[in-house]
């Protein structure tokens, strides 16, 4: 399992939803009426934010809530992910919220274990890592979701790592990469440096350069086999990334022509998979 998100960003959830109170069950006058939500797959996913479902039906209300699945679970279309009992003004405050981040984190993480799957199918040892470009003030949601599909962050952000990309070397003139890498290192020590090339040529040069990472973009599979070739005497070889318009359909394919390590933003864009809830009354 991976990390929890935070129970005050749960609350603010649930506040999100519902400012002042649920006005329909409200209006009806049932909010004390006890009864049961179910929870299952409507479809068959690596599951994502079964705690914080669970955690959420709590914190409306619900005392009685029993979790099946965990995330990282793979499940078949009907299995059931909870259970959870209280009175209706309750499960119907986090049904819906618990319905939704169930079903955009699932989507998620099922794209990122198939993309990390056909990887693996290639090289087993090879490293999947989603980028930067989730959505703003989700990065923590979209994060729990890749890493519970198997991949691991990319980058948590600009403070915590040093990427040079060709946005940054416009800046730089003609100075050789030898210099500028050298600066890095030393107003960064202890950090990597990793640099995008965008053809094999610049790839190879930047090896040269010494950086620690080369990170190739939007180069097809046969000019990377080109750049692990290139390097394949090297010293002190960097670590070779494949980036740009990685997905299930070609990682296999950068896998066996030489990356130690594929960097993709696809799953971000997976559609939500469907998470059925039933309700039921309970008692007379």
């Amino acid at each position: 399992m991976s990390f929890l998100i935070a129970t005050p960003r749960l609350e603010a959830m649930l506040l999100e939803d519902a400012p002042y109170g649920d006005l329909t069950t409200q209006a009806l006058g049932i909010g004390d009426t006890r009864g049961q939500a179910v929870l299952r797959a409507g479809a068959t996913m690596t599951l994502c934010c079964a705690e914080e479902a669970e955690t959420l039906f709590r914190l409306a209300g619900c005392a009685d809530v029993h979790r099946v699945a965990a995330s990282g679970a793979l499940l078949e279309k009907g299995g059931t992910i909870l259970t959870a009992e209280g009175p209706a003004s309750a499960l119907q405050l986090a049904a819906k919220v618990a319905q939704a981040l169930m079903e955009a984190t699932s989507g998620i993480a099922t794209r990122a274990a198939r993309i990390r799957a056909e990887a693996r199918s290639a090289r087993p040892d090879i490293v999947v890592a989603c980028t930067r470009k989730h959505l703003p003030g989700a990065k923590d949601i979209m994060l729990k979701a890749i890493v519970t599909g198997g991949c691991v962050p990319h980058r948590l952000g600009l403070s915590d790592s040093l990427l040079v990309f060709a946005h940054h070397r416009v800046f730089m003139g003609r100075e050789p990469a030898h210099r500028w890498v050298s600066r890095l290192r030393a107003a960064q020590p202890g950090r990597q440096v990793m640099v995008e090339a965008g053809s094999v040529d610049e790839a190879v040069l930047l090896a040269h350069a010494g950086v620690d990472i080369v990170q190739c973009d939007r180069i097809s599979p046969e000019q990377f086999a080109e750049v692990a070739r290139a390097l394949a005497g090297h010293a002190t070889r960097p670590l070779l990334a494949a980036a740009g318009s990685v997905d299930e359909s070609n990682a296999a394919a950068f896998a066996g022509a030489g990356a130690d390590m594929l960097v993709t933003t696809a799953p971000y864009a997976a559609p939500p998979l469907a998470i059925t809830v039933s309700m039921d009354r309970l008692g007379a």
